[in-house]
Protein backbone atom coordinates (compact mmCIF):
# COMPACT_ATOMS: atom_id res chain seq x y z
CA UNK A 1 0.00 0.00 0.00
CA UNK A 2 1.15 3.00 -0.96
CA UNK A 3 2.33 5.92 1.88
CA UNK A 4 0.67 9.49 2.01
CA UNK A 5 2.48 12.65 1.71
CA UNK A 6 2.79 13.20 5.39
CA UNK A 7 3.76 9.25 6.29
CA UNK A 8 6.69 10.20 3.19
CA UNK A 9 7.19 13.12 4.96
CA UNK A 10 7.65 11.88 8.87
CA UNK A 11 9.72 9.43 7.27
CA UNK A 12 12.09 11.73 5.65
CA UNK A 13 11.98 13.66 9.10
CA UNK A 14 12.53 10.85 11.66
CA UNK A 15 15.62 10.30 8.77
CA UNK A 16 17.03 13.85 9.59
CA UNK A 17 16.76 13.32 13.63
CA UNK A 18 18.50 10.41 13.53
CA UNK A 19 21.24 11.80 11.60
CA UNK A 20 21.54 14.72 13.69
CA UNK A 21 21.87 12.57 16.88
CA UNK A 22 24.56 10.57 15.57
CA UNK A 23 26.89 13.53 15.30
CA UNK A 24 26.02 13.70 19.25
CA UNK A 25 24.78 10.81 20.44
CA UNK A 26 28.40 9.68 22.38
CA UNK A 27 27.37 12.67 24.62
CA UNK A 28 24.01 11.56 25.43
CA UNK A 29 23.71 7.87 25.33
CA UNK A 30 22.96 7.14 28.99
CA UNK A 31 19.63 5.94 27.76
CA UNK A 32 20.56 3.54 24.80
CA UNK A 33 23.69 2.09 27.48
CA UNK A 34 20.64 1.01 29.95
CA UNK A 35 18.69 -0.33 26.97
CA UNK A 36 21.35 -2.25 25.97
CA UNK A 37 22.23 -3.51 29.37
CA UNK A 38 19.06 -4.41 29.87
CA UNK A 39 18.63 -6.26 26.77
CA UNK A 40 21.95 -8.60 27.24
CA UNK A 41 21.11 -9.50 30.62
CA UNK A 42 17.76 -11.08 29.12
CA UNK A 43 19.47 -12.52 26.04
CA UNK A 44 22.16 -13.70 28.63
CA UNK A 45 18.95 -15.38 30.61
CA UNK A 46 17.79 -17.30 27.14
CA UNK A 47 19.23 -20.93 27.77
CA UNK A 48 20.32 -21.32 23.67
CA UNK A 49 22.44 -20.44 21.07
CA UNK A 50 21.19 -17.65 18.27
CA UNK A 51 23.60 -17.83 14.92
CA UNK A 52 22.14 -14.54 12.84
CA UNK A 53 20.69 -11.24 14.57
CA UNK A 54 19.05 -8.60 13.63
CA UNK A 55 20.14 -5.34 15.01
CA UNK A 56 17.46 -2.94 14.09
CA UNK A 57 17.99 0.53 14.92
CA UNK A 58 21.89 0.08 15.50
CA UNK A 59 22.97 3.78 16.57
CA UNK A 60 25.99 3.66 17.22
CA UNK A 61 26.71 -0.28 17.20
CA UNK A 62 27.84 -0.69 20.26
CA UNK A 63 24.83 -3.70 21.09
CA UNK A 64 25.99 -5.03 17.63
CA UNK A 65 29.37 -5.28 18.93
CA UNK A 66 28.46 -7.22 21.77
CA UNK A 67 26.17 -9.71 19.83
CA UNK A 68 29.24 -10.41 18.18
CA UNK A 69 31.02 -11.35 21.20
CA UNK A 70 28.75 -13.91 22.35
CA UNK A 71 29.85 -15.62 19.02
CA UNK A 72 26.38 -14.09 17.14
CA UNK A 73 26.72 -13.25 13.42
CA UNK A 74 24.78 -9.85 12.95
CA UNK A 75 23.18 -7.46 10.42
CA UNK A 76 22.21 -4.02 11.15
CA UNK A 77 19.60 -1.62 10.40
CA UNK A 78 18.58 1.79 11.44
CA UNK A 79 16.58 4.70 9.98
CA UNK A 80 18.83 7.20 9.95
CA UNK A 81 21.60 7.12 7.13
CA UNK A 82 24.80 7.97 9.12
CA UNK A 83 23.94 5.54 11.89
CA UNK A 84 23.22 2.66 9.20
CA UNK A 85 26.19 3.50 7.01
CA UNK A 86 28.83 3.54 9.88
CA UNK A 87 27.77 0.23 10.77
CA UNK A 88 27.62 -1.11 7.11
CA UNK A 89 24.01 -2.01 7.87
CA UNK A 90 20.61 -1.41 5.97
CA UNK A 91 18.95 1.77 5.96
CA UNK A 92 15.08 0.97 6.46
CA UNK A 93 12.52 1.71 9.07
CA UNK A 94 11.05 -0.90 11.48
CA UNK A 95 7.69 -1.12 9.53
CA UNK A 96 9.17 -1.05 5.90
CA UNK A 97 11.92 -4.02 6.69
CA UNK A 98 13.65 -5.52 3.32
CA UNK A 99 14.54 -8.75 4.10
CA UNK A 100 13.05 -11.86 3.03
CA UNK A 101 10.77 -13.74 5.81
CA UNK A 102 12.67 -16.35 7.93
CA UNK A 103 16.16 -14.54 7.64
CA UNK A 104 17.02 -14.39 11.78
CA UNK A 105 16.51 -16.45 14.72
CA UNK A 106 17.21 -13.22 17.23
CA UNK A 107 15.72 -9.90 16.87
CA UNK A 108 16.74 -6.70 19.04
CA UNK A 109 15.69 -3.28 19.43
CA UNK A 110 17.37 -0.98 21.93
CA UNK A 111 15.07 2.11 21.56
CA UNK A 112 13.44 3.55 17.87
CA UNK A 113 9.99 1.54 17.95
CA UNK A 114 7.89 3.85 20.00
CA UNK A 115 8.40 6.52 17.00
CA UNK A 116 7.51 4.36 14.50
CA UNK A 117 4.40 5.52 12.34
CA UNK A 118 2.92 1.99 12.23
CA UNK A 119 3.90 -0.06 15.56
CA UNK A 120 2.01 -2.97 14.34
CA UNK A 121 3.11 -3.36 10.99
CA UNK A 122 6.03 -3.28 12.49
CA UNK A 123 5.90 -5.89 14.60
CA UNK A 124 4.26 -7.73 11.99
CA UNK A 125 7.54 -7.31 10.08
CA UNK A 126 9.70 -8.91 12.77
CA UNK A 127 7.50 -11.95 13.21
CA UNK A 128 8.00 -12.88 9.29
CA UNK A 129 11.49 -12.14 9.40
CA UNK A 130 11.82 -13.98 12.83
CA UNK A 131 12.40 -17.97 11.87
CA UNK A 132 10.19 -20.32 13.97
CA UNK A 133 11.16 -20.01 17.23
CA UNK A 134 13.13 -17.20 16.84
CA UNK A 135 13.57 -14.59 19.76
CA UNK A 136 12.58 -10.86 19.51
CA UNK A 137 13.76 -8.57 22.06
CA UNK A 138 12.78 -4.96 22.64
CA UNK A 139 13.02 -1.84 24.90
CA UNK A 140 11.56 1.31 24.11
CA UNK A 141 10.29 4.29 26.03
CA UNK A 142 6.67 4.03 26.96
CA UNK A 143 3.80 5.61 28.77
CA UNK A 144 3.98 7.56 31.85
CA UNK A 145 7.93 8.87 29.90
CA UNK A 146 8.86 12.71 30.15
CA UNK A 147 6.18 13.34 32.45
CA UNK A 148 7.33 16.61 34.09
CA UNK A 149 8.11 17.97 30.86
CA UNK A 150 4.68 16.86 29.27
CA UNK A 151 3.24 19.25 32.53
CA UNK A 152 5.93 21.99 31.48
CA UNK A 153 4.62 22.07 28.24
CA UNK A 154 1.11 21.94 29.19
CA UNK A 155 1.28 24.74 31.32
CA UNK A 156 3.25 26.96 29.18
CA UNK A 157 0.40 26.63 26.28
CA UNK A 158 -2.03 27.85 29.08
CA UNK A 159 0.05 30.76 30.24
CA UNK A 160 0.57 31.94 26.53
CA UNK A 161 -2.80 31.64 25.63
CA UNK A 162 -2.41 28.72 23.30
CA UNK A 163 -3.80 25.71 22.78
CA UNK A 164 -3.30 23.04 24.39
CA UNK A 165 -0.89 20.70 21.66
CA UNK A 166 0.10 16.79 22.55
CA UNK A 167 3.92 17.57 21.59
CA UNK A 168 4.89 14.05 22.90
CA UNK A 169 4.80 10.97 20.30
CA UNK A 170 1.69 8.48 21.58
CA UNK A 171 3.38 6.13 23.45
CA UNK A 172 2.63 2.72 24.26
CA UNK A 173 2.38 1.40 27.96
CA UNK A 174 2.99 -2.42 29.00
CA UNK A 175 -0.59 -3.70 28.55
CA UNK A 176 -0.94 -2.52 25.10
CA UNK A 177 2.46 -3.95 24.30
CA UNK A 178 1.60 -7.59 25.26
CA UNK A 179 -1.68 -6.74 22.83
CA UNK A 180 0.33 -5.70 20.28
CA UNK A 181 2.27 -8.82 20.06
CA UNK A 182 0.00 -11.71 20.31
CA UNK A 183 -2.00 -9.20 17.59
CA UNK A 184 1.38 -9.55 15.40
CA UNK A 185 1.44 -13.59 15.78
CA UNK A 186 3.83 -13.80 18.03
CA UNK A 187 4.05 -16.64 20.58
CA UNK A 188 4.56 -16.56 24.68
CA UNK A 189 4.47 -12.62 24.27
CA UNK A 190 6.10 -10.92 27.50
CA UNK A 191 5.38 -7.28 28.01
CA UNK A 192 6.84 -5.55 31.10
CA UNK A 193 8.56 -2.57 32.44
CA UNK A 194 11.44 -0.70 33.82
CA UNK A 195 11.95 3.19 34.46
CA UNK A 196 15.07 5.30 34.84
CA UNK A 197 15.41 8.49 36.77
CA UNK A 198 17.46 11.19 35.35
CA UNK A 199 17.64 14.97 37.10
CA UNK A 200 17.73 17.52 35.54
CA UNK A 201 18.98 21.51 36.28
CA UNK A 202 17.25 23.03 33.96
CA UNK A 203 14.71 22.21 30.73
CA UNK A 204 17.40 22.93 28.11
CA UNK A 205 20.01 20.23 29.29
CA UNK A 206 16.92 18.05 28.83
CA UNK A 207 16.42 19.42 25.27
CA UNK A 208 20.11 18.88 24.79
CA UNK A 209 19.57 14.88 25.31
CA UNK A 210 16.24 14.67 23.94
CA UNK A 211 18.22 15.87 20.45
CA UNK A 212 21.04 13.86 21.15
CA UNK A 213 19.31 11.05 21.42
CA UNK A 214 17.12 11.60 18.28
CA UNK A 215 13.87 11.33 20.66
CA UNK A 216 12.95 14.57 20.07
CA UNK A 217 9.01 14.60 18.38
CA UNK A 218 7.85 13.88 15.33
CA UNK A 219 4.04 15.59 15.85
CA UNK A 220 2.94 18.07 13.42
CA UNK A 221 2.00 20.68 16.10
CA UNK A 222 5.75 20.68 16.61
CA UNK A 223 6.71 21.82 13.12
CA UNK A 224 5.36 25.28 13.99
CA UNK A 225 8.23 27.51 15.42
CA UNK A 226 8.34 28.18 19.08
CA UNK A 227 8.33 31.34 19.98
CA UNK A 228 10.49 33.15 22.64
CA UNK A 229 7.89 33.41 25.19
CA UNK A 230 6.66 30.23 24.91
CA UNK A 231 10.10 28.72 25.84
CA UNK A 232 10.43 31.13 28.58
CA UNK A 233 6.93 30.03 30.21
CA UNK A 234 8.22 26.37 29.80
CA UNK A 235 11.61 26.97 31.37
CA UNK A 236 9.71 28.21 34.26
CA UNK A 237 7.10 25.70 34.38
CA UNK A 238 9.60 23.11 34.31
CA UNK A 239 11.94 24.86 37.01
CA UNK A 240 8.33 24.81 39.19
CA UNK A 241 8.64 21.10 39.18
CA UNK A 242 12.29 20.70 40.70
CA UNK A 243 13.06 19.19 43.94
CA UNK A 244 14.61 21.71 47.11
CA UNK A 245 18.11 20.82 45.63
CA UNK A 246 16.83 22.99 42.22
CA UNK A 247 16.84 20.06 40.07
CA UNK A 248 13.64 18.36 37.85
CA UNK A 249 13.25 14.52 38.63
CA UNK A 250 12.15 13.48 34.81
CA UNK A 251 11.53 9.16 34.87
CA UNK A 252 11.85 7.38 31.18
CA UNK A 253 9.44 4.52 31.84
CA UNK A 254 10.92 1.94 29.18
CA UNK A 255 8.71 -0.92 27.95
CA UNK A 256 10.29 -4.26 27.59
CA UNK A 257 8.72 -6.70 24.67
CA UNK A 258 9.94 -10.47 25.26
CA UNK A 259 8.69 -13.09 22.65
CA UNK A 260 9.10 -15.57 19.89
CA UNK A 261 7.82 -16.64 16.17
CA UNK A 262 5.56 -19.12 16.76
CA UNK A 263 7.67 -22.71 16.42
CA UNK A 264 6.36 -26.73 16.35
CA UNK A 265 8.65 -27.52 19.65
CA UNK A 266 6.77 -24.70 22.10
CA UNK A 267 4.52 -25.16 24.54
CA UNK A 268 0.95 -24.43 23.64
CA UNK A 269 -1.77 -23.61 26.11
CA UNK A 270 -4.12 -25.84 26.95
CA UNK A 271 -7.38 -26.23 24.97
CA UNK A 272 -10.27 -24.03 26.23
CA UNK A 273 -12.80 -26.10 28.79
CA UNK A 274 -9.96 -29.16 28.97
CA UNK A 275 -9.26 -28.33 32.77
CA UNK A 276 -10.17 -31.60 34.73
CA UNK A 277 -10.43 -29.39 38.16
CA UNK A 278 -12.24 -26.61 39.11
CA UNK A 279 -10.88 -23.02 40.43
CA UNK A 280 -12.57 -23.41 43.47
CA UNK A 281 -11.61 -27.12 44.29
CA UNK A 282 -7.90 -25.91 43.67
CA UNK A 283 -8.17 -23.01 45.92
CA UNK A 284 -10.00 -24.90 48.80
CA UNK A 285 -8.07 -25.21 52.13
CA UNK A 286 -6.65 -28.72 52.96
CA UNK A 287 -7.13 -30.08 56.34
Amino acid sequence: MSESAPEIFDRHLRRIRRDRAACLFRDHDFLRRHMEEELLDRLDGVKRTFAHALDLGVADGVLAAALRGRGIRVTTADPGFDFAHASGGVLCDEDHLPFADASFDLVISAGGLESVNDLPGALTLIRRVLQPDGLFLAVFPGAGTLAMLKGAMIAADMATGKSVYARIHPQIDVRAGGDLLARAGFALPVSDGLSLAVRYSDIFTLFADLRGMGLTNLLPSTRTPLTRTWLTAVAAAFADRADLDGKVSERFDLVCLTAWSPGPEQPLPARRGSATTSLAAALKPRN
